[in-house]
């Protein structure tokens, strides 16, 4: 007979979402101890504060130079995706091209003409710091952003590189918007993306509106993150983003549903599903999953075989001007329509999150912050503890045994 599997011991939390553990504050309270959710509800006050961080440091020396040939925002995890948001925010008419790079160094082509920004919440991922030390080395200039006294910090003072503390208060995940408004600022120094004041502001106001519209005591009802966490209990996600602004905030809620749910999730392109993957809503876990359902049979005995996907649909709300769009907004509008009728010709239930806002920057943050808040929910209704994920710890260790001589 088998027995549990290694490293099941101290493994906790349910298969099944509890709703009633969401109505109750003491509960989720109790399986949110280090305070996931009080993180995520600082992204507002993350703005105001890594903005203000920005404008002391001299990010003023990055225009000397002029112009780069192009920016190379390195770093991975969630300080990777700061360039795609770099890239969405600069927009399609952007005078350089901005290169997203995950991986330790840096392209073999970046030298002296180039920019490049390495970012880690922590200071001290291998990935930035490799980037940081390739810069310096090829003559590129340096911009670092990460926790203060810090490794990273240290690089930067060597090669006499700006470099924007972002104090470490929780994981990088919850620290989005930390590290993604000195890279903005950075850009915008560089003359290749326009962000004002009154965009930050926005964007911060827009932030605390919604931690507010998505507190724990609210209830799931009034609600949109509990209900939205509700709605994928169970399920299998596929989120889509409508344009390629929607699209960066598809594939952070896909990264938080993994690390803080621990929910497999697919996401992407609507524009790229088109093409084939949207074939899914026709599989067995999309409308076969819903004709083979029988409705009188009990939902108890049915729980093991009943796993459907549930569509999360991120639409732009076509606000972005027709000439600055990367294809008009008519298409990217009847696109969403589209796979949202396909979805319910089959059956398969569709949650749609759309953009408000003036800027582009501040349409991203509204459809990050109620996903944000739905992934910690959905945790928290499993009885998971959000914030600590021992998968990462363990994978960590693993993957850097201690040196012989310490062990």
């Amino acid at each position: 007979m088998a027995g549990a599997f290694e490293g099941a011991a101290g493994l906790t939390g349910r298969r099944v979402a509890d709703e009633a553990l969401l109505e109750d504050e003491k509960s989720m309270a109790e399986n949110d101890p280090g305070g996931m959710l009080r993180a995520t509800a600082s992204a507002g006050a993350q703005v105001r504060e890594s903005a203000a961080l920005a404008a002391e440091a001299n990010l003023s020396v990055l225009a000397d130079e002029g112009r780069p040939r192009a920016v190379v925002v390195a770093g991975i995890g969630t300080a990777g995706l700061t360039g795609s948001i770099l890239a969405t925010v600069a927009g399609p008419r952007c005078p350089v091209p901005v290169i997203g790079h995950r991986s330790a160094g840096v392209p073999g082509w970046v030298g002296a003409a180039d920019v490049v920004i390495a970012v880690s919440a922590s200071g001290r991922s291998p990935e930035a710091l490799a980037a940081a030390d390739a810069a310096a080395r090829r003559g590129a200039r340096l911009v670092a952003i990460g926790n203060p006294d810090s490794e990273l910090q240290a690089m930067a003072e060597r090669a006499r590189a700006p470099f924007i503390p972002v104090p470490r208060r929780a994981p990088a995940r919850a620290s989005l918007w930390g590290l993604a408004v000195p890279v903005l600022l950075a850009a915008r120094s560089l003359g290749l993306v326009k962000v004002n004041e009154a965009d930050l502001a926005e964007t911060a106001a827009r932030l605390d509106a919604d931690a507010e519209r998505c507190r724990a005591g609210a209830e799931s009802f009034v609600n949109p993150a509990k209900a939205l966490a509700l709605g994928l209990a169970g399920s299998i996600p596929i989120v889509w983003g409508s344009s390629p602004l929607a699209t960066v905030a598809a594939r952070r809620f896909a990264d938080t549903l993994a690390a803080n749910a621990r929910y497999p999730v697919m996401a992407g392109a609507l524009g790229e599903a088109g093409r084939g993957r949207v074939g899914l809503l026709d599989g067995p876990f999309g409308g076969l999953a819903e004709t083979a359902h029988d409705i009188f049979a009990d939902p108890d005995a049915d729980a093991e075989v009943a796993t459907r996907l549930r569509l999360v649909v991120l639409r732009d709300g076509g606000l972005n001007p027709e000439e600055e769009a990367d294809e008009p907004v008519a298409v990217e509008e009847r696109r969403a329509d589209a796979v949202q009728t396909l979805a319910e010709r089959r059956g398969v239930r569709c949650d749609v999150v759309t953009a408000e806002g003036g800027s582009a920057l501040e349409r991203l943050a509204s459809l990050v912050a109620v996903p944000d808040f739905a992934s910690i929910y959905l945790a928290l209704a499993h009885g998971l503890d959000p914030m600590a994920v021992p998968a990462i710890n363990e994978m960590k260790e693993l993957s850097n045994p201690m040196p012989e001589g310490l062990q």
